[in-house]
This record gives C-alpha cells, structure tokens and sequence, in this order.
C-alpha cells in the first residue's frame, strides 16, 4: 500500500516540474486519494513534498532553457521582475502565498522566479504554506464532493481544471509577451512579441 503514496508524490512532482501550465497537482492528489481509499493526510503530505521538489528542480533548469529559447531581452526583462520581487521582501511572500492559495498552476510564477535567477529558497517557505492550505482544503473538497454528489465533483473539478489552464496559459504569456521593465519604470504597456532567438 506504500507505493500508492509514492505514486501521489510522483504524479505530483510531474505536474509540477514541467515548465508548462498543466491542470494543478491537486487533481492527481484527489485522483488518487478517491480510486485508492487513501489516508487523506498522507496524500495532502506526499502530494505537496511532490510539488515543492518538482517546483524547485523547475527553477533550477529554467535558466538553462531560457537563456536558449529567449532573447537576451526578454531574459534581462524577467531578470528585472525577479529584482523587483527581492527587493519588496516581506509583500513579495505576502503575494507568494496568497497566489499559491488560488487553485490555479504557479508554473508562471516559478519561471519568472527561475529566469530572474531568484534563489528557490526564496519562495518555497511561501510557496509551502499556500500550496499545504490550499491541497489541504481542495482535497478534502475532492473526498466530501465523491461520497455525497459525484456530479458536483464531475463539474467543478473539470471546470476547475480548464479554467486552471486557461490562466495559467494567460500568465504565462503576460509573463513573456509584456514589456515588464517599460511598464514598470516608464508606466507604458507595451506587448513585444518577439522575444525567440
């Protein structure tokens, strides 16, 4: 029965180290927990220890694939948010966790975090705690949601996981496609689409 709790944390480690918007890890947490009968608690735990290492191998090799796919501009551009948010300290947590209480994909977070070179320990202690509330609350959802209505489950959760993707495909392309150094300094929105070498 081990191995079940080990295939929450690989499912969740997966979700979370590809540096693409994919539905929340959440959804494989719930998945599993609901077809296997497992022990809530040790889902919620192996699910987020899952993501909070798949988030930081993402910020590890993120630079590496930036720095060949991305134009100097646009890394210099995501560089510079990465600056801004080290230099807000306290704010910058503040915003970590209450994004990652939403349940929506902190992929374009963890690119920006990754091609600004800001240090994964930096926002993983934010991270955790928004990530270990939010799975905690949405995986208790996923149980009480099956044992009592499984079309509510049905529903919500396919809604939740389009939406989820939706925007995190926005964020991610506001995270390329916007020229951040222009409209913070100069307060001009500006989109620059070419940003590939």
């Amino acid at each position: 029965m081990w191995w079940y709790y080990l295939l929450v944390f690989v499912g969740a480690f997966i979700f979370d180290v590809v540096p693409f918007p994919s539905p929340p890890a959440f959804t494989i947490m719930v998945f599993l927990q609901i077809v296997f009968n497992l022990n809530i608690w040790l889902v919620i735990i192996c699910g987020v220890l899952g993501s909070i290492i798949g988030r930081y191998v993402l910020t590890l090799y993120i630079p590496k694939i930036a720095g060949k796919i991305f134009n100097p501009t646009k890394n210099e551009d995501v560089q510079y948010l990465g600056k801004i948010l080290k230099e807000k300290g306290w704010k910058s947590q503040l915003v970590i966790i209450a994004y990652s209480l939403l349940p929506l994909p902190t992929t374009p977070l963890f690119i920006a975090a990754g091609m600004a070179k800001v240090r994964p320990f930096y926002i993983i202690p934010a991270f955790f705690i928004g990530k270990f509330t939010s799975d905690t609350v949405l995986v208790y959802f996923g149980k009480y949601s099956t044992l009592n209505v499984e079309s509510m489950l049905q529903g919500s959760y396919q809604w939740q996981s389009i939406t989820s993707v939706c925007v995190g495909i926005f964020m991610l392309s506001s995270l390329l496609f916007i020229d951040w150094r222009s409209l913070i300094q100069s307060k001009i929105f500006r989109l620059n689409f070419k940003i590939w070498k």
